[in-house]
């Protein structure tokens, strides 16, 4: 079995801040650690964690709140994989696949996957395992697909596989279970191994719009 260990962001930047997150919305974003035995690499999972009913519709970047992901070595990718969650097919003939690194709503796989993208040059970070970087662009499925539905109250939002730390800003949109919007912007990924230094907590930089 492979060893899996989680680091949670808190969301305590401030008491109205708190209330609010209180009553529904965004509750903060973890990352499930992975020692996969891979090539000396760990996959990390990084789901938005949201109350019971809440959906995840879409990450994106504007002119204001540019989204970037970003590795301090590089992200592993399969030759197989896309920047889109795998093809479950294919991970009995290339096993390696299952610990590609993509981006996601939801899903693990390609199975049932409705996912969508705009504006977002992804030739790096196929190609050279580089930064996801955007200023005018978004990942996203529609309300009316299952994978935008939290289970277990977190969404999926991507797989990365590296031998260094994970660190970036995402800017996020979603609706609470009775359909009224929320916007996150300029929430920051720290680093697994920084988050356990702190305690599990101190995040960083969010700004919420409805």
């Amino acid at each position: 079995m492979n060893k899996q260990t989680r680091t949670i962001a808190t969301l305590s930047v401030g008491t109205l801040l708190i209330s609010t997150i209180a009553a529904g919305d965004l509750q903060g974003v973890s990352i499930d650690s992975l020692d996969t035995g891979f090539g000396g690499f760990t996959t990390y999972r990084v789901y938005v964690d949201v109350d019971s009913g809440n959906q995840v519709d879409a990450i994106f970047g504007d002119t204001d709140n540019p989204l970037t992901i970003r590795s301090s070595t590089t992200f592993y990718q399969n030759q197989f994989g896309l920047y889109s969650p795998p093809a479950e097919a294919l991970f009995g003939f290339f096993p390696s696949l299952e610990f590609d690194s993509f981006v996601s709503i939801g899903l693990l796989t390609d199975t049932n996957d409705a996912m969508l993208d705009i504006g977002i040059d992804w030739t790096d970070f196929e190609s050279n395992g580089g930064d996801i970087y955007t200023n005018n662009g978004t990942w996203f499925a529609t309300p009316d697909d299952a994978q935008v539905m939290e289970v277990g109250g977190r969404v999926l939002i991507g797989q990365f596989t590296t031998d260094g730390n994970i660190t970036g800003e995402i800017n996020i949109l979603g609706k609470n279970a009775d359909l009224t919007s929320w916007q996150y912007t300029n929430v920051a990924l720290p680093a697994p191994g920084a988050l356990a230094i702190l305690g599990l907590a101190g995040y960083l930089g969010v700004r919420r719009r409805r």
